[in-house]
């Protein structure tokens, strides 16, 4: 690990120990502070309570997005800005993330995740429509094109998990991905991790994943770290997670059919640029679009670029029928 790693891990570890415990923060306080007026609530067959927002042009060719790991739908609020004049907009917190509420025995898990999306969208309707998922959730998303094809119009993977190259041609130097990841990757970090404070550590991770460090603002920061003291939530996704995932095998996605958009950060220390150019050679017909010095989170930090690229996508697609509806909105 690098020196500079080094030094920024011990200095998130020891503002951890000083800042000690953090108790849970009961759902309807968190509720009060992070839902708005277009939050809403819908509990599926398996008891999930998920959190919402249907946003944009009711009308509109649907378009459901779905955030990363430990993020919650506010990441997509510049895209919801920026596109719902034309497409009906679909956010969502996952499992164990944001304002979702869980059974008390549930287990995290990408099929949990492809079991949510598929349940929320039959719930409101949609028949066929684009999916987007950054991150943790462009696996929920590659994963549900591949289980529910015939849901599918489009496929928008944003710096999302796939298939690990042995390096990341094309881009920078690495540093490695953040520290939170690190720490998560040892049974003693996850055990620390499970009772401490862990903004300390959330605000090194985000600084590191958004490169533009003016984006990490203090209400930024709030909103990861409180929303990760929801009841139960740093037991339920910390229990057997070591960090990013493993292998992926790049064979599993010729499989997928669906028109592809890959876009990719070439700044990206969570998940390398490599990740993304392989993604977009394994699935057939996939187009690349990487953007220089940008890192995890492209939807935020050059909102409007990404944005315009994500409609030039959207509107080279075949017309939907009925606006991708099963019954009205």
């Amino acid at each position: 690990m690098p020196l500079k790693s080094l030094v920024a891990l011990a200095a998130a570890l020891l503002a951890t120990a000083l800042a000690g415990c953090a108790r849970d923060i009961p759902y309807e306080t968190l509720k009060a502070k992070y839902a708005n007026s277009a939050s809403r609530f819908v509990t599926l067959e398996n008891g999930v309570s998920v959190h919402y927002r249907d946003q944009g042009r009711p009308d509109g060719p649907p378009l459901v997005l779905v955030h990363g790991f430990a993020a919650n739908l506010d990441t997509w609020e510049p895209w919801v800005a920026r596109l719902g004049d034309t497409y009906r907009v679909v956010t969502l917190d996952l499992p164990a993330h944001g304002l979702t509420v869980t059974p008390p025995d549930y287990k995290m898990s990408t099929d949990g995740q492809v079991e949510v999306i598929d349940g929320l969208t039959r719930s409101l309707g949609l028949g066929s429509f684009v999916l987007a998922g950054n991150s943790m959730g462009g696996g929920a998303s590659w994963n549900f094109a591949l289980k529910h094809p015939d849901r599918l119009r489009g496929l928008i993977l944003v710096d999302a998990v796939g298939p690990s190259p042995e390096t990341s041609p094309g881009g920078p130097p690495r540093e490695g991905p953040p520290a939170v990841f690190k720490l998560m990757g040892t049974p003693a970090g996850r055990a620390v991790m499970k009772s401490v404070n862990l903004r300390p550590i959330i605000q090194t991770g985000l600084k590191q994943a958004y490169v533009d460090e003016s984006l990490v603002t203090p209400a930024l920061v709030d909103r990861y770290a409180e929303l990760s003291r929801a009841p139960g939530r740093r037991e339920m996704i910390l229990s057997g997670r070591g960090g990013p995932p493993g292998q992926i095998s790049p064979k599993i996605f010729v499989a997928i059919r669906t028109p592809t958009l890959v876009l990719h950060g070439d700044a990206d220390t969570v998940i390398p640029v490599g990740v993304g150019k392989l993604l977009a050679e394994s699935i057939p017909g996939a187009r690349l679009i990487t953007y220089p010095g940008v890192g995890h989170v492209p939807m935020e930090q050059i909102p409007d670029r990404s944005a315009a690229d994500v409609r030039a996508f959207l509107e080279a697609l075949p017309a939907p029928e009925g606006a991708g509806k099963i019954s009205g909105r």
